[in-house]
């Protein structure tokens, strides 16, 4: 197994036991494979590039990662050329068909000692499924469940909700810490990271709804909306997020940060995980019915504030 240190000059560079030197110090920079340059995927190319991270990039549409190469990253033809030699492989793939399609092309062709880092949301049943195509192929598989938007990702900011054997996080904390302010660790167990961005996701999905509901209770009634934002404002009712999203749906500006649709994805990803734990998905159902409404109308690739359209309001 590689070992690593941080270098005493450059606190984003790393010393890899195992490997060949690129300098007389021996000193070389990580290599991290990025698959999928979404939103989340790009952003987090980008603060490892800056962290000092040598990258390349993957996406099934190769536009979409082209952009990369003007900030440093190698933009390859294929997932299996992209993780060759990877010391870490960050899959930031919409949903688990996806995944599981190109864990099922590039595994194999990644090194035996590289560690992949599962960071999309796909729920239970991908997870587990992705567990075992790792498992059947030799390669080592943990979670890192993203938690943040458009702005944490290409800030490094990020909180990662993290699972797995906490001495391959060890190897990979140059990676990490490159994209992450935060970590939470939910346990040993690959699935445990999954469970937690599902009841986050929970959260964020019920209280984007909410303040929407709020803001358009408050304009129906003959009120200037900013006045429940002025309201809640540090009392202890008060949430940021509010703030964040309430200030898009007034403006009627939805640039995507979380795009609607993939709250609506994760909406019945939970549904499904809530239904097989025996917890009741009433408030989910009414979730899934205000997200479809809203993507129905045309703000699926919008951000989840696009929600707002659903209480009847025009944006």
């Amino acid at each position: 197994m590689r070992t690593c240190t941080r270098s005493c000059d450059d606190p984003r560079s790393v010393r890899w036991g195992a490997a060949p030197a690129s300098d007389d110090e021996g000193v070389r920079k990580v290599k991290a494979a990025v698959l999928g340059t979404g939103v989340m995927g790009a952003g987090m190319a980008r603060s490892l590039l800056r962290g000092g991270v040598e990258v390349t990039v993957w996406n099934r549409t190769p536009e979409r990662a082209r952009p990369l190469a003007a900030d440093g990253a190698r933009v390859a033809d294929s997932a299996a050329e992209a993780v060759r030699d990877a010391d870490a492989v960050l899959v930031a793939l919409y949903d688990a068909e996806a995944v599981l399609a190109v864990l099922g092309d590039a595994l194999a062709a990644s090194p035996r000692d590289a560690v992949w880092v599962q960071t999309a949301t796909v729920g239970p049943e991908g997870t587990r499924r992705a567990v075992e195509l790792a498992d059947a192929a030799g390669r080592t598989l943990v979670e890192a469940m993203l938690l943040g938007t458009r702005q944490p990702a290409e800030t490094g900011r990020l909180t990662l909700l993290t699972a797995g054997d906490p001495a391959v996080f060890a190897r990979i904390e140059p990676l990490t810490g490159a994209i992450s302010v935060k970590s939470v660790w939910a346990g040993p167990e690959v699935g445990a990271g999954t469970a937690l961005k599902l009841a986050c996701n929970a959260w964020i999905t019920s209280i984007t709804a909410a303040s929407a509901q709020s803001l358009a209770l408050a304009g129906a009634l003959g009120l200037d909306p900013k006045l429940f934002l002025a309201a809640i404002d540090g009392a202890p009712a008060d949430c940021r997020y509010a703030h964040a999203k309430g200030a898009g749906m007034l403006a009627g500006s939805y640039e995507p940060q979380f795009s609607l649709d993939g709250a609506l994805k994760d909406i019945d990803l939970i549904d499904g995980a809530a239904r097989g734990a025996g917890v009741d998905t009433a408030l989910l159902g009414a979730l899934r019915e205000l997200y479809g409404q809203a993507s129905e109308a045309g703000h699926g690739d919008e951000d989840l504030a696009a929600v707002y359209t659903s209480f009847g309001v025009k944006g």
